[in-house]
Formats: C-alpha cells, sequence, structure tokens
C-alpha cells in the first residue's frame, strides 16, 4: 500500500497533540498535584479519605487503583467496541464518542475542590477510559494511512506533536496558575485541557477517512465477535514467534513505563516536593515541579526521534532493549533521589526514553503484524496487551505501596518489570536473527 497523503497524515497526527494534553496536565502534571494536595489535607485534618467504603492511608494508592480500574474497563471492552466498529465501518464514531467522553469529563473537573477528593477521582476515571477508548481506534488507523516503511516516522510525528502540544497548553497554565489570573486557576486548568482535547480533534475527524464495513463480521453475533477475534489473532500470533516475543517483552516494558508515566508526579509531590505549609515555599516547589514535567516533554520530542533514526541504524528490536535498560537504570537512581538536583536530573533521563519507547513500540508492532485488512483486531489485541499491562502495573504499585509504605520501595521494585522485558527482547532478537535468511 502506499501512504496517505500529506493531509491525512498531518490530521491522523494531529489527533496526539489534542490528546496528549490529557496525559501531561491530567495524568503527569497539574491534576495529580493537585489530587495529593487535597487528599493529603483531609489525612492531615484528621479526617479519613475514603472510596466507596475503603479508607486509605496512602493517598497515592487511591490514585494508582484509579488508574488500574479505568483501564480494566477500558480493557474488557475494547474488544467488543472494535468488533462492531469492524463490522458497521464505524471506527471514527467510536474513536470520537471516547474522546468526547474523556474531555467533557476533564471540563466537569472544573468543580473538584478540596471539600470532594472523590468527586475529581471519579471523574479522573471517566476521562481515563474516555483516553484509553479513543487510542484502541486511533492506533487501528496507523497501518491503514502509512506504509510499513513510513511508519515509524509517522508514529513518531503523532507523539512530537502530543509533545509539543502539550507542552503549550501546560505553559499557558502554569502562567494562570502561578500568576493567579482568573479563581480557581487550577480548576481552570482542567477545563482548558477538555476544551483543547475536544476542540483539535475536530481537524483529526474531518480528514480521517471512512472506515471500510467488514461484512464478514456482520454475520456473527458482534457481542461476542471482538473476543472470538482476540483468541483468533492470539492463535494466529502464536504461529508467529517474533511477534509473540515481542508482545511479552512488550506486556511487561508497559507495566514499568505507564506505572513511572502515572505515579511520577505523586512520586515526586510527596518525596521532594512536598507541601511545607508555607504559601510561598509550596508555590516555588509547584513553579520547579512544573518546569520539570517541561524540561521531561522537551527532551521526549527529540527523544522520540532519536529511537526511530536509531531504529532505523541498528533495528528496532535493538534500540528497545538499550531503552528498556535505561528504563532499569532510572528505577534503581529514583530510589536513592532526595533532593531537587537530583530529580532533575532523573527527569531529563526519563523525558529521553519515554517518548522514543512507545512510539517505537507502537510501529514495531505494525511492522511485525501479518499482512491484514483486519486491522482492528490486531490494535484491538495490542491495546488490551498494553491496558492490562497498566492494570497489573499500578495495581502492583499500589499493593507495594501500602505493604512496603512508601513509594520508594514501589519504584525500586518496578526494575523487575524491565529486567524481565529486556531478556524477553533478547531472545526474541535471537530468535529473529535464526528466522532471517542468510
Amino acid at each position: 500500500m502506499q501512504t496517505a497523503s500529506k493531509k491525512v497524515i498531518n490530521g491522523w497526527a494531529m489527533y496526539d497533540w489534542a490528546n496528549s494534553v490529557y496525559s501531561l496536565v491530567i495524568t503527569s502534571s497539574i491534576f495529580p498535584a493537585f489530587y495529593t494536595s487535597v487528599a493529603l489535607a483531609v489525612i492531615v485534618s484528621g479526617k479519613q479519605l475514603s472510596y466507596l467504603g475503603r479508607v486509605f492511608k496512602e493517598p497515592s494508592a487511591l490514585y494508582d487503583y484509579a488508574v488500574a480500574f479505568s483501564f480494566l474497563l477500558v480493557a474488557v471492552f475494547s474488544p467488543l467496541l472494535s468488533s462492531i466498529a469492524d463490522a458497521f465501518g464505524s471506527k471514527k464514531r467510536f474513536m470520537q464518542f471516547f474522546c468526547y467522553t474523556g474531555s467533557l469529563a476533564c471540563c466537569a473537573m472544573f468543580f473538584f475542590h478540596q471539600g470532594n477528593p472523590q468527586f475529581g477521582i471519579t471523574l479522573f476515571i471517566i476521562a481515563s477510559i474516555g483516553f484509553g477508548g479513543s487510542l484502541v481506534f486511533y492506533n487501528a488507523y496507523l497501518p491503514e494511512i502509512a506504509a510499513e516503511e513510513d511508519q515509524d516516522k509517522v508514529s513518531a510525528k503523532g507523539f512530537a506533536l502530543g509533545y509539543i502540544g502539550s507542552v503549550i497548553l501546560l505553559l499557558i497554565c502554569m502562567v494562570i496558575i502561578t500568576k493567579e489570573l482568573v479563581p480557581n486557576a487550577v480548576q481552570v486548568s482542567f477545563l482548558l485541557t477538555g476544551l483543547w482535547w475536544m476542540g483539535f480533534a475536530q481537524l483529526t475527524f474531518a480528514v480521517l477517512p471512512k472506515s471500510e464495513p467488514n461484512p464478514v463480521s456482520k454475520s456473527h453475533n458482534f457481542l461476542t465477535k471482538g473476543y472470538a477475534e482476540l483468541r483468533k489473532v492470539w492463535n494466529e500470533i502464536k504461529g508467529q514467534p517474533i511477534l509473540k516475543r515481542f508482545l511479552i517483552a512488550f506486556f511487561f516494558l508497559g507495566m514499568g513505563v505507564e506505572t513511572v508515566m502515572y505515579s511520577a508526579v505523586l512520586f515526586a509531590k510527596q518525596e521532594i516536593f512536598p507541601d511545607t505549609g508555607n504559601k510561598d515555599v509550596d508555590a516555588a516547589n509547584s513553579g520547579k515541579l512544573m518546569a520539570t514535567i517541561l524540561i521531561i516533554q522537551l527532551v521526549a520530542i527529540g527523544g522520540s526521534y532519536l529511537f526511530s533514526y536509531l531504529s532505523g541504524k541498528i533495528g528496532n528490536i535493538k534500540v528497545l532493549m538499550i531503552g528498556v535498560l535505561i528504563w532499569a537504570g532510572i528505577c534503581v537512581w529514583a530510589y536513592f533521589v532526595y533532593t531537587q538536583i537530583q530529580f532533575f536530573c532523573l527527569a531529563g533521563t526519563v523525558g529521553l526514553v519515554m517518548g522514543g519507547i512507545q512510539s517505537l513500540s507502537r510501529s514495531t508492532y505494525s511492522k511485525l503484524m501479518p499482512q491484514t485488512k483486519d486491522t482492528a483486531s490486531y490494535f484491538s489485541f495490542y491495546d488490551v496487551c498494553d491496558k492490562v499491562s497498566t492494570v497489573l502495573g499500578m495495581l502492583t504499585f499500589g499493593i507495594v505501596t501500602e505493604t512496603l509504605g512508601g513509594m520508594r520501595n514501589a519504584v525500586f521494585f518496578l526494575m523487575t518489570y524491565f529486567l524481565i522485558a529486556f531478556f524477553v527482547f533478547l531472545f526474541t532478537l535471537i530468535k529473529q536473527s535464526k528466522l532471517q535468511p542468510a
């Protein structure tokens, strides 16, 4: 196939620009910092931080479980939605539904304040479902609009645009919050996130081609077809040793990377930039934390292109192995980080590998996929692996945090997942070399 027109490619990539503000503002910076302050204030006041009848002594654990629950729902229902989209050619409509669900939940966070942490967490769960659900259908478009040789570049372009767009909005929000330009500045940043996501997504929806209905799917019960498709894809993957090993490694890699991304700000807020009760000091610390997150995003832009460049020189699997080893080192390093300077250096390293390893994982899977018209089912399988790995990663992170009493031990524990991923990637590379013709 030929790569689609520049207009379609740019439109597809713009969805990263649109929805990445959720990843940065809601999951990686302002929301978790605000939630941590609210939750700790509840505990310090002598009240109980509870949700659905359970009391949480570690505020980060509730956040971890909320992420796990939202992605569990996406993992369970995405096969059903993908099969419906495949049967009726409604991939774009489902992508729109989840986009609007998530963005409206972000807008509703305008009403999240210190008296209702449970309301904030509920909206966070809904927004996470919208974010994860829309990506199921967004990722499935990649092999439909880009030829195999262009998929690394197109995937990297999406991630790069996402980092640029999210940085721009975060800068706007930082100015609004630090300068106190409007009342309830933090909540206004949540509202702006939802409007940005929803608004710029229109550029994507305007140019993405409509999917063709699959008449074979219509001849089956579409309520169960998606799960049957997952089983069919798994049976096909079992006969493809390279793809099978890649997915196993990707699963453990996701358990580590996604958990770090969702928990980094909570770690920083509790361990490096805790609230002191001094308004000026706390404001300065918040500014430093937001600046650090900006640095991560800017470094990640270069990282995504660096990984794409290196993959063309030494191959995707080798680059992923290098990235995984860096991630394992980050987990050990984080355990010993106590000062702000140490944290800044650590954050720069995280940025270097964060965008590159995500972009390269997506494009590598697309390359390793067999030739098929049923891209929705294959990417549904990929997304289910991604979501389930996030569920297990965040769940175990929350359990370790509560059990061992603190996030440092939990971060150190994440190194295990990266080491497993490295060795599985190594076995994948060995198998790949054996199967290649001499």
